[in-house]
């Protein structure tokens, strides 16, 4: 019970054994209803719940006024009780009623009607939209996992330090927000994509453990699980390894997650990149359902089938039942889809009793329909898609076909937790400069049975690099941290950033090392993320208060605005035309 100078108790506190009790309440105005000439039921709602008080008919109360009732706590009449509300059993009678603040009708109603609303209107009057049962919820849901992280953390003996907001410019992979300095002219900060370099300076500096929920921004194009601001959950630790890294924040999920359910999850399971990519063809792999990739290369290792002749990988997934689903005109687009994905094509094959129903059948030896069956432990009825390409196409290719067909939605359950490990340190090559792009960040440990591969084969080097997937949603990154300033330099010279560029930029950053770093290892994750998917939501923006829309702008606020010109003159800046 939280009771105040102007309340006793909260609406949805009230239960039969409060029956005889006088009460003071306050909240907002739900419905009214008419009960004849002299009473009337309000619904008065706050966060807690709704509860019925009858009210003197005169009295000039609508809906979202704000007002005080204090009354008698009474049974229902018999025939009348709510068993969809928890305070359904009674009732508020005798009920005295003061307005605290009339309202003006609300754009929409505030209760589950409001999710049909367009969202631009629930984000302009997200005050409002706030209101109702759902949002209270999730950022209740929110509160409970916040804590629990907190208590985690606090409880193996991790120490929370705040970090800076404006921060040097660092390449960490995506678009930073700049902030002019007026002190400087024609300098900037950036706000922090994360607080890694602080964060592993404090390791230095000897806190050993740190921690903090921080608030970190990515000027980035936003979807259902981005936004420009996010909070994060972000660790670090000295004289680790990746075991005990990865133990503290499991500890710190398990716990949130069990604040929230009431069940603890089980110990998060374990998989290589190679292994995810293998058999989900993605480094984020939703272990919720099956249709797994499997491996068929051998298959057809001296196939006369052109299409899979000499192919660097060959790879099929099994739809179990898909032969009676997809039609031919489906089957065109599954082979449209795989082909925008970067696919030569696709090859699909109805299981029958007799074989294969596919316009490739007739190209298939026995011994290669045979064993193409065998490997797919197709059944008649299912559908075979087969992509025919290298390793990594293949399984990009087939991993994305897999989430498209077999994916449910990311909030249903079970929560199938799983740590990614060994990602390759580094990912591709810069169109620009030539050089290789960082898998995760620059400041990955590689692995140290890989160190010798830096010079000769940069691209064959994995990194002691993982990342923490729930249900096909990527939660968060760590890695061990390089904590040698020669290393950190042979790694920058991978990327080309020669040693002037990197004192230059990291100078602050490196030379500390010399100092003594140890060993340690680090982690974040989006508590954003992980909120949405045990409020139930698709979205992060429901369990966001204030959040952008996708285009990145705000109703509410309008944000964002011109820049005044007086500001932007005190600044040294003029607005010119985008480059194009």
């Amino acid at each position: 019970m939280t009771s105040t100078s102007m309340r006793t108790h909260q609406c949805g506190e009230l239960r039969a054994e409060h029956v005889g009790q006088t009460v003071s309440l306050c909240g907002w105005v739900g419905r009214r209803r008419e009960h004849g000439e002299k009473l009337a039921f309000v619904d008065l709602r706050d966060h807690t719940g709704v509860v019925q008080c009858v009210v003197d008919n005169e009295v000039d109360v609508r809906s979202e006024y704000v007002v005080r009732i204090t009354g008698v706590v009474r049974e229902r009449p018999e025939g009348t009780a709510n068993d969809a509300l928890p305070t359904g059993e009674v009732e508020i009678g005798e009920c005295r009623v003061e307005v605290l603040r009339r309202a003006t009708p609300p754009p929409f109603p505030i209760d589950a009607r409001a999710d049909e609303v367009d969202e631009q209107i629930r984000l302009q009057y997200r005050y409002l939209d706030l209101r109702r049962e759902r949002m209270q919820r999730n950022l209740r849901i929110r509160s409970t996992v916040n804590s629990a992280v907190r208590a985690a953390m606090e409880r193996q003996g991790f120490v929370e330090v705040e970090t800076p907001m404006l921060v040097p410019s660092t390449p960490e992979g995506a678009r930073e927000f700049l902030v002019p300095s007026r002190k400087e002219p024609g300098s900037f900060y950036a706000l922090p994509q994360s607080p890694q370099l602080f964060k592993q300076l404090l390791m230095v500096a000897g806190i050993d453990r740190y921690y903090q929920i921080a608030r970190c921004l990515r000027d980035e194009d936003l979807r259902a699980d981005r936004q420009y601001e996010f909070m994060q959950l972000d660790m670090e630790m000295s004289f680790v390894g990746q075991d005990d890294v990865l133990d503290a924040v499991s500890e710190a999920v398990l716990s949130a997650a069990e604040a929230v359910t009431g069940e603890r999850p089980d110990r998060i399971e374990r998989m290589t990149w190679r292994h995810a990519m293998d058999r989900y063809g993605v480094d984020k792999p939703d272990l919720r359902f099956g249709m797994e990739l499997v491996e068929l290369t051998e298959v057809f290792a001296t196939t006369e089938f052109k299409a899979f002749a000499g192919a660097g990988a060959i790879k099929a997934i099994r739809v179990p039942g898909g032969a009676d689903e997809y039609g031919r005109n489906q089957l065109d687009k599954l082979t449209d889809r795989a082909k925008s994905l970067g696919a030569k094509g696709l090859v699909w094959l109805k299981v029958t009793a007799e074989g294969f129903d596919s316009p490739v059948a007739k190209f298939l030896s026995a011994d290669e329909a045979a064993a193409l069956r065998a490997r797919t432990e197709a059944e008649p009825g299912d559908l075979v898609l087969v992509v025919a390409d290298e390793w990594a196409t293949t399984c990009e290719v087939l991993g994305q076909l897999r989430n498209d067909i077999g994916r449910p939605p990311v909030h249903q359950g079970p929560y199938r937790y799983v740590w990614i490990v060994e990602f390759p340190l580094f990912v591709g090559i810069d169109a620009t400069t030539g050089r290789p792009k960082p898998g995760h960040h620059p400041f990955c440990m590689p692995h140290p049975d890989d160190l010798h591969l830096l010079e000769t084969d940069p691209m064959a080097v994995r990194a002691l690099a993982y990342d923490l997937v729930l249900n096909g949603w990527e939660l968060g990154s760590g890695s061990i941290r390089i904590h040698e300033s020669e290393l950190q330099r042979q790694v920058f010279a991978n990327l080309g950033i020669d040693q002037e560029a990197a004192d230059r930029k990291f100078g602050f950053f490196l030379n500390p090392f010399e100092y003594g770093a140890p060993p340690h290892g680090g982690f974040a994750f989006g508590l954003d993320r992980l909120v949405a998917i045990l409020a139930g939501e698709e979205n992060i923006r429901e369990v966001i208060a204030f959040p952008k829309t996708q285009s990145g702008s705000d109703p509410m606020t309008n944000a964002p605005v011109p820049g005044d010109p007086r500001q932007l003159a005190e600044l040294g800046l003029r607005v010119l035309p985008p480059a194009t």
